[in-house]
Parts: structure tokens; C-alpha cells; sequence
């Protein structure tokens, strides 16, 4: 029996993190049991636990999560294991597992500082640091506006990318904490260099006047330096007047463009950009000047490299030098170079070939481009304050280079993945690998819509349709609530309405489906991780969407009548333009049911947290607003007038009208369109799902495996390596359909793989966490076999099914420990599976 992956608030022996609540997590292998006795908590100020300052004692109840139930020190390192007893009378204890929490409510010993230089030139911070002598420990704090790297000496702190990340930096900005003691070695320079970002660059679509980025103009920067000494002494270091300041060759940054630099202007100094010998003082902010918002400890998992890719080369019928990596990915790249002194080299980025030929047409007004000029000398090139979404590289002014020169860098925020799928059909299987570097690309701090053209925004429909897929390929929790609580300050602004992004960079607050992120999206973490720290946490969001909905609504039912996105480029609109973007169910409909549905959320909500006043007032108005739309949209014998794929799927799964009129029409309006979808946003996540929970799955596999258009593996035939943003990103030859809103890196359609998962496997969670777990898959022959593993709260699931040559199939089924499974397959009474392996 062994204690494995034990974590604190969702996170591997973390640093500097925002750590409210502590509560501890862990799974239990190769047991002989099947059950836990009891766990125990022990933490302790000192490795060798003799300074205990919580133990749990014996918990026998409520052993997914077991709280730290002691106040816990600013900048302090502890230490904590769990013990588990099983029923098998087995006793495991976990190893050693370190936290250490952030610097708390303690006052800053830096200041915020600036420079002269406000333009798109990344300038550098730097001060000289001379240690007293040998260095115990040494922790940096740091943030800085728009975003930062540091170094000290000549090396990087960190390994994380685009720091301090994506928020709304009027309510907060970030800091993060790195250890840095291996650094600190003898007499040495710390700097840090800025750039633009997502605070003081080209972002979003709405300006403020006389700014370019949305939040600020200025670079500013906050840090402090902690060390301790051997001899039991300590030093702080902050950013102050004494600070010098340098301009660098990275003459510009953006997001959305990407960057230049130009090595011939400054001198090389080992750092990886050349720099001006002249410096300037940095200027210490006045309190007028400095940012309001909070400075916070961090809360989500860093944006890291998880993957390189080699490049192709191939020569286009145009000439051009393209790169293809064989993924359309979201990051970076490595490139070395051996230039001559001036020579001008450009990078450009795209996602597909159009005839053979480099194209980028649908990234719109972004350049997506990195500029180099070479000084001479063979210098590694790799972008700092940028990023790209792209297949293919072109690049000019550069004959020399081969294909061992260039490596593609994947980024994301490196979430522990937990779900893995592998079926027996190729088209199905890309499709699968589609969804997750879809989710990949566009987990970078925040869900983005699309990571390469000039949007690039946390769109929160998008997000929301999503959130049940995303949980079974990863533990969400810590990116989910990171996102959660950038919604919850923004819905400060607008009266609990939630903005059509989060953050909103000043865009809208009040379309349902959208703005039901607020209620669905802290319910499926909550399914999923078996913590209901995220339902108190956003409660109060949860809330206030509703009562901005109620306000919003009136006594007329207003709400109905405000602006919704509705089944957003849905394909039932007969004779729409090519540009139609609105689908044809009645929006006020869908509004309507989000609307009832959010209600109904925040009174499971409410008793969840035994809130009786407020679960009895959601409670009543989710069942007025039910009347409300059986009166005005149903028949008297219960058929839905709204009569399209989505305005069924929707009366079926919120048990709208006459079940078995809308599950007969809905099978129907799917026979009539050629056995094929033609829903949008709303209904495409929710189709397959809808269709196993009233009998239908064969109609549900039948969409899965239709690779024609539309369908989701009309994409894959058509070389698709991520999900696309419509049914028809390309048309049938392969040529882009339109540019004006067209990504080939969108993870909404990808939902469906939730679909296979909870139904075409079948496992889906009885209990949130998955302590209780139905399992009942739906074997498709034309896949052969299905492979499912999934790494709960509870510990690691496994379901398969392989048909046989005689036409049976073998079913394989991993309960972990602790776990109860009910089990349901074709032509057999339901089981009762405890802890173990089993093959029917």
C-alpha cells in the first residue's frame, strides 16, 4: 500500500501561492483493501517533525480533502505527510511534502518603480546585490507591469513565460515567488526586464483614450529580494531610487504582433538581448502614481514549455521558406541564427497552407511576426513577451537556415493531466488528440477563444461549454479558480453582470449561456474535484449573475429581450449568409432556460452551504421562471415550439414539455437534416449527451463518425490538428471559407469529447469527486476498442471494451480505493463494484 500524489489545495509542494483554506488531498495505491479506516494530517515547521503545529488525528469521515486546521506563518516552509489505514489493516504513510506560503499581509520593503522609457522598447531594471556572506535561503517576490523577466547574473530565474500573467489589473496584480538561493552564490546583478503585455500593450477591442493598452502606459516594476543567512541573520532587497536603468535591443513587444529586436544598436552582455551601456535611476512611484490594486500571491499553475517540436522544411510554389511542425500549437520557438551584421531576418506565423502557400489572411489585423537583426555573431533566438498560434513558419531574408536551426516551443499552463482516451479508429483517435491541444493552446492563464489572431480573449461561453471536458482531461481546479476569481472582481463592475470575456479589457456584461459560466463553471469544478471550496469561494458570484438576471428581467420578463450570442454559429438558419453568425432558436428561449438553470445551481449552492433563506428564494424562482417558459413556448400537451436541434436538446436535458415528443422530434429533425447536426455553441456540447440520456446513442455515435460536413471528423479528414471555431473553417478543398471570424484553434466544438468519456466509456461521477461513480459504456464496433483512464479525486479509473471476433465484447473495469462503483452494461442488472479490477 503507498500514499501517492499528495497535494495542498490542488498543488504539488508549492511556493509562494495563495493558500486560504489549506486543505490536503492524496490517493491510495496497491492496497489489499478497498476502503480507508481512517487518515491522518500531520504538518510540522521541521523536516525531522519535531515542531508539530497540526495534527488531524484520526479522521475516519470525509477523506478526500483533510483541512490544515492551524494559522499558518507568512514566508514560512512546512512540512506534512498522510497516513492511511485501510480495512485490510494495512498502514501507509505518504512521503514528505513541503509548502511554503506567501508573504501574507506583511508590508513591502520595495517600492514601485519606473522609467522614462513608456514606449514599446523592453527596458531593463537592474541592481547590483553583494551577499554577507554564505546564503541559507533566498526567495524573490516580483511582479512588474505589463510583464517580466528576471535574471540574476546571467541566469533566468524560472523557467515561466509571460509573467505576471492575465488579469484585470485595476482589482489585482499578481506576484510570484521563486527560490533563487542557487543563484546567490558571491557578489552578482539582479535584473529584470519589461515589456508590454496584456497591461500596457495592443490588446482586446476597446481603447481608452490616449492609451494603446487598455490598463496603463507606464512599465512598472515591484520586487523585493529575502535572504537568509547561515549565521541566522537576514537582508531584504527592494526595488527603489537606487535601481539603474538600461534600454535594450527589443525595440518592440505586443501580443498580438509579436517582436523585434535589433542587435545592432547596444552592446552584447551575456543576458539574451544586447543593452545600452547608459543608465538612468529608476523613479520610485508617489502613492498617486502606484497601482490600487491588490498585490496578491499567486493563485494558478505556471505557463511553462511542454513540448518541442523539429520543423520540415518545404519551398511553396511562391518560393517562400515554410516550416510545417506537423501541430498547430500555441507558443514559441528556438532559433539559431549565423547572420551578417545588419541582415534582416522575419518569422511570420500561420495555421494552414493555402495552395501549397504560406497564408495567415484569418489572423486579421494581428502581425504575429518576430523581427531579428543580426549584429554578426551566431546568436539562439527565443521571444520574451509574445505568442503565437501556428502550424508553419515563414521566414525571410534568411536562405541559410536549415531545419535544425528551428524548434517549435508548445506553451501552456501546466495543468496535471488526468483523462486519456484511446480508441481503435485513427480519425476518432485525432479527433480526441484535436480537443486536448485545443484545450492546450488556449489554457495559457486564461480560456482563451483562440491563440493567434487579434482577439485572444477569455470568452466565457467558450469556457463554460467546455469546463466538463477540460475536468476529465485535467485537474481544473487551480485554472478554473484563478479564472473564477478574475469573473467575480469584474462582475463588481457591472452589478454581478458577467462580461461577454473575462478579463473584460472593457467589453459587455449580460448574455446568458456566456454569462452562466458564473454558475456552471464553479458546479463542474465542484463535480469533478469533490471540493466545495470552490462553491463558497464563488457563491457570491454565483448569486449575483442571477440577481443581474432578475434585475435585468423585471416584471415583464426583460431579460429575454437584452442582448444573447444564442446558438452561436449554428448551420439552421436556411439561406444565411456566409458571414450569419446567430442561430435560429428563439434566444429569449435559451435565455430563459440558463436563466432557470442558473437559479436552480445557486440554490443547490445554497444547501449546499446550508444557506435555507437563500436556497428557499432560488429554489422558487428557478420553478417561476420554469412555468414562465412551458406557458410561453410549449403547447398544452407539452411540444416545444422552439422547434430546432437546440431548442429540443435544451427541453430534453432541463426536462422542458413532453419527453417523449421532444426526443422523437429531436431524432427526427436529425433524420430530415441527413443524420447530420446543425446546432451552434448551445446545443453542438450538449447534442450527444442529451441523445444517450433518452435512449439514443446510436444516433449520438452515428454523429461522432460522420466525416462529412458538418461533423467533427469532416476536420480531421481535412488535416486538422486542433478543433476549429466553425463546422466549416475550411471548405471541402481545403481553402479558408472566410477570414473575418475563422480559427483553426477553438476548443468549444471539442466538447463533445465529454461525450466519450461519460457515455461512449460511460463514466460519470454518482457523487462529486467520483467516490461514487457510474459506469455504463455504450460499445461502438466501428471504433473496435475503447480505452478510458481517469485520475479522480478518488483515484485513478480505468474502463475499457474490445469487441472480439465472434462479436462479444470484453469489458475491463478498475474501481480505486475507496471508490464505489454502480455498473451498468448491456443485458446485465446493475453491479456493485468495490476496489478492484474486473472483466465481464
Amino acid at each position: 500500500m503507498k500514499i501517492t500524489d499528495c497535494k495542498i489545495n490542488h498543488l504539488s509542494n508549492p511556493l509562494g501561492y495563495e493558500l486560504s483554506a489549506p486543505r490536503v488531498s492524496w490517493h491510495v495505491e496497491e492496497s489489499t483493501g478497498s476502503a480507508p479506516l481512517w487518515a491522518r494530517l500531520v504538518v510540522s515547521g521541521d523536516h525531522a517533525f519535531k515542531n508539530i503545529i497540526y495534527d488531524s488525528g484520526e479522521v475516519t469521515e470525509n477523506l478526500l480533502y483533510l483541512p490544515v486546521k492551524a494559522e499558518l506563518q507568512p514566508f514560512t516552509l512546512y512540512f506534512y505527510t498522510v497516513t492511511v489505514k485501510s480495512d485490510a489493516g494495512e498502514e501507509a504513510v505518504s512521503d514528505i511534502c513541503t509548502f511554503e506560503t506567501a508573504r501574507g499581509n506583511l508590508p513591502w520593503a520595495g517600492k514601485w518603480i519606473t522609467c522614462g522609457n513608456n514606449g514599446d522598447a523592453a527596458p531593463l531594471f537592474s541592481k547590483e546585490i553583494s551577499p554577507k556572506s554564505e546564503v541559507s535561503s533566498a526567495r524573490l517576490c516580483i511582479t512588474g507591469l505589463g510583464l517580466y523577466e528576471a535574471f540574476i547574473g546571467k541566469e533566468r530565474v524560472g523557467d515561466e513565460l509571460l509573467t505576471p500573467y492575465c488579469n484585470d489589473y485595476d482589482k489585482w496584480i499578481r506576484y510570484q515567488t521563486y527560490d533563487v538561493t542557487a543563484l546567490l552564490k558571491e557578489n552578482t546583478v539582479i535584473s529584470v526586464l519589461l515589456g508590454n503585455g496584456w497591461y500596457k500593450g495592443r490588446f482586446g477591442f476597446r481603447k481608452k483614450e490616449g492609451q494603446t493598452g487598455f490598463y496603463g502606459t507606464d512599465y512598472m516594476l515591484l520586487a523585493e529580494l529575502r535572504i537568509e543567512y547561515k549565521d541566522g541573520t537576514k537582508e531584504v532587497i527592494g526595488t527603489d531610487g537606487t535601481w539603474k536603468v538600461q534600454e535594450t535591443g527589443i525595440l518592440s513587444n505586443n501580443i498580438y504582433d509579436g517582436e523585434t529586436r535589433d542587435d545592432t544598436v547596444f552592446e552584447n552582455t551575456g543576458l539574451p538581448f544586447t543593452v545600452d551601456k547608459k543608465e538612468e535611476c529608476a523613479r520610485v512611484l508617489s502613492e498617486d502614481e502606484a497601482p490600487k490594486a491588490f498585490v496578491s500571491p499567486r493563485y494558478d499553475l505556471p505557463i511553462r514549455v511542454i513540448e518541442e517540436f523539429p520543423a520540415k522544411l518545404t519551398v511553396t510554389p511562391r518560393g517562400e521558406k515554410v516550416f510545417d511542425i506537423g501541430q498547430n500549437i500555441s507558443g514559441i520557438f528556438r532559433l539559431r541564427v549565423r547572420g551578417k551584421k545588419g541582415q534582416k531576418i522575419r518569422l511570420q506565423f500561420g495555421e494552414v497552407l493555402q495552395d501549397g502557400c504560406f497564408y495567415r489572411d484569418n489572423l486579421r489585423s494581428a502581425k504575429a511576426e518576430y523581427v531579428y537583426i543580426s549584429d554578426g555573431n551566431e546568436k539562439t533566438l527565443v521571444p520574451h513577451f509574445t505568442f503565437y498560434g501556428y502550424r508553419y513558419i515563414n521566414i525571410e531574408g534568411y536562405s541559410d537556415v536549415k531545419e535544425e536551426d528551428i524548434t517549435a516551443l508548445a506553451c501552456t499552463t501546466d495543468l496535471s493531466e488526468t483523462g486519456k482516451i484511446t480508441c481503435g479508429r485513427p480519425l476518432v483517435q485525432q479527433l480526441i488528440s484535436n480537443v486536448n491541444w485545443g484545450r492546450r493552446d488556449n489554457f495559457l492563464d486564461v480560456p482563451t477563444d483562440c491563440p493567434q489572431r487579434d482577439e485572444r480573449m477569455g470568452w466565457t461561453g467558450d469556457a463554460q461549454v467546455f469546463s466538463a471536458t477540460a475536468s476529465y482531461l485535467t485537474d481544473s481546479y487551480p485554472f478554473y479558480r484563478k479564472y473564477l476569481h478574475d469573473m467575480y472582481l469584474e462582475q463588481t463592475h457591472h452589478n454581478g453582470g458577467v462580461p461577454h470575456t473575462v478579463p473584460s479589457f472593457g467589453m459587455d456584461a449580460g448574455s446568458s449561456v456566456w454569462g452562466d459560466a458564473a454558475t456552471i463553471i464553479p458546479w463542474n469544478v465542484y463535480r469533478f474535484s469533490g471540493d466545495e471550496t470552490i462553491i463558497r469561494e464563488q457563491y457570491d458570484s454565483m448569486r449575483g449573475w442571477v440577481d443581474f438576471m432578475t434585475s435585468a428581467d423585471g416584471e415583464d420578463a426583460g431579460w429575454r429581450r437584452t442582448f444573447h450570442y444564442g446558438d452561436w454559429l449554428s448551420l439552421d438558419v436556411p439561406h444565411a449568409a456566409a458571414d450569419q453568425c446567430f442561430g435560429a432558436t428563439d434566444v429569449g428561449f435559451i435565455a430563459d432556460v440558463y436563466y432557470m438553470y442558473s437559479s436552480e445551481l445557486v440554490a443547490d449552492a445554497a444547501k449546499m452551504l446550508g444557506k435555507k433563506e437563500d436556497e428557499e428564494t432560488y429554489r422558487t424562482l428557478s420553478e417561476k421562471i420554469r412555468k414562465r417558459i412551458l406557458d410561453e413556448y410549449y403547447s398544452p400537451n407539452g411540444r416545444c415550439c422552439c422547434d430546432t436541434q437546440t431548442g429540443l436538446v435544451l427541453s430534453l436535458i432541463h426536462g422542458l414539455g413532453n419527453r417523449e415528443k421532444a426526443a422523437e422530434r429531436l431524432k427526427r429533425k436529425i433524420e430530415d437534416n441527413h443524420g447530420k447536426l446543425d446546432c451552434g455553441f448551445v446545443g453542438a456540447p450538449l447534442l450527444c449527451i442529451t441523445l444517450s440520456e433518452n435512449g439514443m446513442s446510436d444516433i449520438a455515435a452515428r454523429l461522432l463518425l460522420n466525416e462529412e460536413y458538418p461533423g467533427w471528423l469532416y476536420e480531421v479528414k481535412l488535416g486538422a490538428t486542433t478543433i476549429w471555431e466553425r463546422w466549416n473553417s475550411l471548405d471541402e478543398s481545403g481553402h479558408i471559407s472566410s477570414t473575418g471570424m475563422n480559427s483553426l484553434n477553438h476548443y468549444a466544438y471539442g466538447s463533445v469529447l465529454e461525450w466519450i468519456f461519460a457515455y461512449a466509456a460511460g463514466l460519470r461521477p454518482v457523487e462529486a469527486g467520483f467516490m461514487r461513480t457510474l459506469i455504463a459504456p455504450y460499445p461502438i464496433k466501428e471504433l473496435g476498442f475503447l480505452k478510458c483512464e481517469y485520475l479522480s479525486a478518488a483515484g485513478l479509473w480505468k474502463v475499457s471494451w474490445e469487441f472480439g471476433n465472434d462479436g462479444a465484447v470484453l469489458y475491463k473495469i478498475t474501481v480505486p480505493f475507496g471508490a464505489v462503483a454502480e455498473v451498468l452494461l448491456p443485458g446485465r442488472e446493475k453491479m456493485r463494484l468495490k476496489t478492484g479490477t474486473y472483466e465481464f
